[in-house]
């Protein structure tokens, strides 16, 4: 029997690789001035012991600050739990930690995915949800010391079925809503604005330059409320110039006068101190072009742009325009984001991304005051800048997020201005990472929103929203919900049908996709129909020679195979192999595979003989052409063993699983999937020989592993529990 795999360690090559401690996420880095507020928020570090959950949220004024009715502004929540949790990992008192930013659903897999691979260094096999789920467990059963942190969660939901637990484990949730928090066993910390004295400890820290500056901090720190953001504004302008707090606090006074003379009313600090931000920002950038770039930032997801973004071409073309400079200067362009970080209007990650972010209030203010016509340009310019610098292949998972995250802020705030005359490209950019990313869940729900959106602006028949209608079936098949894509597969094949011809190009390949999907949705005798009549029309117009028509007729034998049509799929597959041969060789993978499916219908058309040479064969061109321990390798080895198993040769599958059950834990690892698959059917051939106590401790053994490593209800671990069961019932 297997000795018990300890939680904590992941089985297989990659394990040694993890180096402790690990921390996985986008921290945010720590303002250079960081008030640690031990006045009005005392008890945060000891709050976050082993098993706790601690919120912080917006709370009310402390040491008689006057606190604007309304407030709309950050009070320090983030840059508290990014001091706290550096502080742990620090000290050595945690060993993990994960820093995800829980704005939406797909940014919370994501950042379960990264995590997943830098704590067990293993491959992330299945979709994102998956992935997601067995790190979660993980994290239940682990000794290691772990902290998560979910900054700026703004949805229950965006954690359901993923809220982490565990002894060893603390999380740390930042929210502008406490009831955003999944539960109700959290400690919550109110995080208002700051006390006098951290309000005045943080000015004089900020103004260190000139001590003549700091002339009147107590009666300026009285006027901005404590407010810890109008505090960062104001020390930003007043340490970038020759003012003094008490010239500041004149201006202040002045625009405070005018704003509340044209609203009729008062306005927040922070609403008057970005204003002198802003005026700021255009002295030391000499022109208006850093006005542009700020409203560009407004447009995006405010955690975090990539610098990139404000180089691109498209956003150096925008500025030399609008900004009567003579040409594209991508240095310039940075130049001026540096002049908003010195006007305290964003900040600058100081990393080598440049990442940049800007708080929620300021950039809602600054498209408060974005002409309608200003802005229609201005999302375009946005658009197609974040679509320069969105490369293919996809980079790494946190910039991809970045992007998503973008592009989702531009269309919430784009509406219809990125369908002029079509979907932006950039939409489907965004959708294409969901799926790329294995968000199957989010990329349903986008598909679907842009497929609507489509149809509403463009029409049913517009070329676009056929293209979109199709993306959602695809997206629909992916998430294993192929009861959805056949009809919506159909739907598009004839609104595809009306609008293009029946004769287009596309058509087949919709028609593919919808056998495909038949097929997966237990209809395999439709599949039959749908694929026959594919691969002939294919073949008649592109000769039997193209890549296209083997794939078609390959799919038309997996539904043969399906609807048991044993003899028919042999036919098939006997006339690729040959044709494969023919074309690409007798080692190309393409070949190989299809040798391995001629040898599985064999098998099932009652040709044993001939099954187990194909397989044999197969077998032997694996290995020579990847090497034996290659995955495919192995898998390839497997089928035999399971083939001779279907053909009754018992003893010879036994000697071949056990190989291959060593060979899969030794190269793959005892807990990937494909080797708990093999695990299962070694068990199954236990059984079937009499060896009842060795299949009993193997699926024992293979029933703990699923339960940790995969999702709830994954079809092998219930096909485990019903082999254990009817070994019991014996």
């Amino acid at each position: 029997m297997h000795s018990r795999v300890q939680p904590d360690k992941p089985t297989g090559p990659a394990a040694a690789q993890v180096t402790w401690p690990v921390r996985s996420g986008a921290v945010p880095p720590l303002a250079d001035v960081f008030s640690a507020r031990s006045e009005t928020v005392p008890n945060l570090n000891a709050a976050l012991g082993p098993g706790a959950t601690v919120v912080l949220a917006p709370g009310p004024a402390h040491g008689g600050g006057a606190r604007a009715k309304g407030h709309p502004g950050p009070t320090g929540k983030t840059q508290l739990a990014v001091a706290a949790a550096e502080g742990l990992l620090r000290s050595g008192g945690i060993e993990l930690l994960v820093w995800i930013t829980a704005t939406t659903r797909a940014s919370v897999l994501v950042g379960y995915v990264e995590a997943s691979v830098a704590a067990l260094s293993v491959p992330s096999a299945g979709d994102s949800e998956s992935v997601a789920m067995r790190f979660v467990r993980w994290l239940r059963e682990t000794s290691r010391r772990w902290l998560m942190v979910f900054d700026d969660l703004t949805d229950a939901a965006h954690l359901d079925g993923l809220w982490p637990e565990g002894p060893a484990g603390t999380v740390l949730v930042t929210t502008a809503d406490a009831a955003a928090v999944p539960g109700s066993r959290h400690t919550v910390i109110p995080v208002g604005v700051f006390s006098r004295r951290e309000a005045l400890n943080y000015l004089m820290g900020r103004l260190t330059g000139d001590p003549d500056q700091r002339l009147g901090g107590i009666d300026l720190i009285e006027k901005l409320g404590y407010d810890p953001l109008a505090l960062a504004q104001a020390a930003a302008v007043i340490s970038s110039s020759t003012q003094s707090c008490r010239d500041y606090q004149d201006q202040f006074m002045q625009r405070r006068l005018q704003l509340a003379g044209q609203g009729g009313s008062q306005p927040p600090p922070t609403v008057v101190t970005w204003t002198l931000c802003v005026d700021r920002a255009g002295q030391l950038a000499a022109g208006h072009t850093a006005q542009f770039l700020l409203l560009l930032a407004a447009l995006l997801d405010r955690h975090e742009i990539p610098g990139s973004f404000f180089v691109a071409q498209a956003t150096c073309d925008y500025l030399a325009q609008d900004g009567g400079a003579q040409q594209a200067d991508p240095q310039r362009a940075w130049n001026d984001v540096v002049s908003l970080q010195w006007a305290g209007l964003l900040s600058i990650d100081p990393g080598s991304s440049r990442a940049v972010r800007i708080s929620a209030p300021v950039q809602e203010a600054v498209r408060a005051v974005i002409p309608e016509q200003v802005l229609d340009r201005a999302v375009r310019v946005a658009a197609a800048a974040l679509l320069e610098i969105w490369p293919e292949p996809e980079p790494v998972a946190w910039l991809a997020g970045d992007l998503r995250s973008c592009a989702a802020s531009l269309q919430r705030i784009a509406g219809d201005a990125l369908w002029s005359g079509g979907c932006h490209p950039l939409l489907l950019r965004a959708g294409q990472s969901l799926d790329n990313a294995r968000l199957t869940g989010a990329a349903v729900a986008y598909w679907c929103g842009l497929a609507a959106t489509s149809e509403r602006i463009l029409g049913a028949g517009h070329p676009d929203t056929l293209q979109l209608m199709q993306r959602l079936a695809t997206a629909y098949l992916a998430a294993g919900r192929p009861e959805q894509a056949v009809p919506t597969f159909q739907r598009a094949l004839a609104s595809s049908a009306r609008a293009l011809g029946p004769q287009h190009p596309a058509i087949a390949g919709l028609r593919i996709d919808l056998g495909r999907a038949l097929l997966a949705a237990g209809e395999p005798r439709d599949a039959v129909t749908v694929l026959g009549e594919v691969a002939t029309g294919w073949e008649h117009s592109h000769g039997p020679d193209d890549p296209g028509t083997l794939r078609a007729w390959d799919d038309y034998a997996a539904a043969c195979m399906a609807a048991k049509q044993f003899s028919e799929t042999v036919k098939s597959y006997r006339r690729t192999l040959a044709e494969r041969e023919r074309i690409q060789g007798a080692r190309h993978p393409d070949t190989i595979a299809a040798r391995q499916n001629l040898a599985d219908a064999c098998l099932a058309d009652g040709q044993v003989k001939q099954a187990l040479n194909q397989h044999k064969r197969a077998v032997a061109d694996r290995e020579r052409v990847a090497g034996r321990d290659h995955p495919d390798a192995l898998a390839a080895r497997s089928r035999l063993a399971f083939a001779y198993f279907q053909a009754g040769r018992t003893t010879s599958a036994l000697q071949m699983f056990e190989q291959a059950r060593a060979d899969s834990e030794r190269v793959l690892g005892a807990d990937h999937p494909d080797t708990l698959s093999r695990f299962v059917t070694l068990a199954d051939i236990y059984d079937s020989v009499g060896l009842l106590t060795d299949a009993k401790r193997l699926l024992e053994d293979t029933a703990e592993r699923c339960e940790r490593v995969l999702p709830p209800g994954d079809p092998l671990s219930q096909a485990v529990r019903e082999s254990l069961a009817r070994i019991a019932g014996r």
